[in-house]
């Protein structure tokens, strides 16, 4: 069985990624940020978010020893982090300072691996920081795993394309239109075999063509295709394996996550759940942690779920062989998942702090009996007054009812008026050679960057012209004064 034990909204701007380590659950996001929380409550951390990305994040990993943690951004770097502090210890950047879509860390934590809008594949020496291959490709690689045995790695691109490298950046295999329309995402499965000599490894790849493939990678180099599972109905947005292998998980474009057994891929239970909420949207990101049980699934709502799966006994490993549900699931909130906040009664209050990791909160609001209209109503100043000693609590209750109020009242910004690049609301709109529509400061620097190619196309920029988008910027006058 699934069931949801927790759901985090602290993101500002649509989840990229997440993953595990044996203790603790990062999240990367549009909106610059990490977030890193402890697996035991799925609290955040004291030290958490990590700010160090000057543009969106768009892929987190953990090292093997879980000592280190990783992001790969828009701007170009990979950043290491400590996993124990959140301390920046050290960054490496694209070579062309390209915008940077995938990165992943050797098992071994011997080479560092990045792919980028560009097309360009970047092997690093890990320990030293120091680039020792860089090559081309031709489209943009947006999908990366290490091999478990660190000695080959697998990209996958916009043309759809999955290629096998050695560890000195030579092309061993490529696999044309894996996937129609594109790669998404591709995971090597932790384990291999063995046999006469010859290393066999499994991996599984998804793409825009609502398909996860698992594919059979053994020596001399060939790629076999094992199975083709279509259990989800619009493009696959990623996959991740469990980490005894037996299980591969996916978010897709439908709003739905599956779980297969990836070994036998025999179906024998199937779970539908209802929608609860329309403002759910795309399942971005998904993982599994190291100790059985746990999935994190991310969306374009801003929203992180934390799932426990199988029958709650890690030694039996029973799990369903399909399993497939609603990222949104969770959204429900008992009683009053349709209410306005100001209907809440009591009981909905406090359900509700419990949902959001506030169950410290909850004797507090029943004690001065609180209801949806009063938290409605609450500022700084009647928190204080609620005798809540903690700074940070109070401001962490502030922030989540800001983000109800805005999540019911519809007053997220649509996404034509925010920055391609930033994501945030533009002010000064300007049009590209690529004819897409950029704040004026953004693209500007994205172009002084020697970044000669569009942000969205990755195609050259004709010319570094720009055109006042004033249609656009009287639309986002307009919004902002109805607000």
């Amino acid at each position: 069985m699934v069931s949801l034990i927790r759901t985090i909204r602290d993101h500002t701007d649509e989840i990229s990624c997440c993953a595990f380590s044996q203790s603790t659950l990062v999240t990367g996001s549009a909106d610059k940020t990490i977030r890193v929380y402890s697996t035991a409550d799925f609290k955040e951390l004291p030290f958490s978010p990590l700010t160090g990305h000057g543009y969106g994040v768009h892929r987190c990993c953990f090292s093997s020893c879980g000592s280190y943690l990783l992001s790969c951004s828009t701007d170009g770097s990979i950043v290491v982090w400590s996993s124990e502090t959140g301390e920046l210890l050290s960054a490496v950047e694209h070579p062309g300072r390209s915008p940077l879509r995938v990165c992943a860390l050797a098992p071994d934590s011997c080479l560092l691996l990045a792919g980028a809008c560009d097309g360009t594949v970047a092997l690093w020496d890990f320990p030293s920081k120091t680039l020792r291959r860089y090559t081309s490709s031709e489209a943009s690689i947006v999908a990366c795993s290490f091999s478990p045995c660190s000695q080959v790695f697998v990209t996958g691109c916009t043309h759809g394309d999955l290629k096998l490298w050695d560890d000195h950046i030579s092309i061993l295999l490529a696999k044309k239109d894996a996937h129609d329309l594109g790669v998404t995402c591709c995971s090597f499965a932790p384990h291999f075999k063995i046999e006469d000599s010859c290393v066999e490894l499994r991996l599984a790849s998804c793409g825009q063509d609502s398909l996860l493939k698992i594919w059979i990678v053994s020596q001399p180099w060939t790629m076999m295709l094992l199975h083709i599972l279509t259990g989800q109905t619009a493009p696959v947005l990623s996959c991740a394996f469990s980490a005894d292998g037996e299980l591969v998980v996916s978010g897709s474009v439908d709003k739905s996550v599956t779980v297969y057994d990836a070994v036998s891929n025999v179906v024998t239970n199937t779970l539908h759940f209802p929608v609860i909420s329309p403002s759910y949207r795309y399942v971005t990101a998904v993982a599994l942690s190291p100790a059985f049980g746990l999935m994190a699934t991310g969306s374009m709502d801003r929203s992180v779920n934390v799932w426990k799966i199988g029958d709650g006994h890690e030694e039996t490993g029973k799990y369903f062989r399909l399993i497939y549900f609603s990222h949104s699931q969770g959204r429900k909130l008992p009683g009053h998942s349709r209410l306005l906040l100001a209907d809440w009664t009591e009981e909905d209050v406090q359900s509700w702090l419990c949902e959001e990791g506030l169950d410290e909160l909850v004797m507090i609001f029943k004690t001065n009996n609180i209801d949806g209209s009063e938290v409605n109503h609450m500022s700084k100043e009647t928190v204080a007054e609620l005798g809540i000693e903690s700074v940070g609590l109070r401001g962490r209750l502030l922030r989540k009812i800001e983000a109800l109020k805005a999540e019911q009242s519809g007053s997220e910004a649509p996404d034509e008026f925010l920055c391609p690049i930033t994501r945030e609301l533009m002010k000064d709109p300007v049009i590209a050679a690529d004819g897409y529509s950029y704040e004026r400061e953004s693209i500007e620097s994205w172009i002084r960057g020697k970044n000669k190619t569009s942000p969205m196309t990755n195609l050259p920029l004709q010319t570094t012209l720009l055109t006042p988008n004033r249609s656009l910027k009287m639309a986002i006058t307009r919004w902002k004064s109805s607000q």
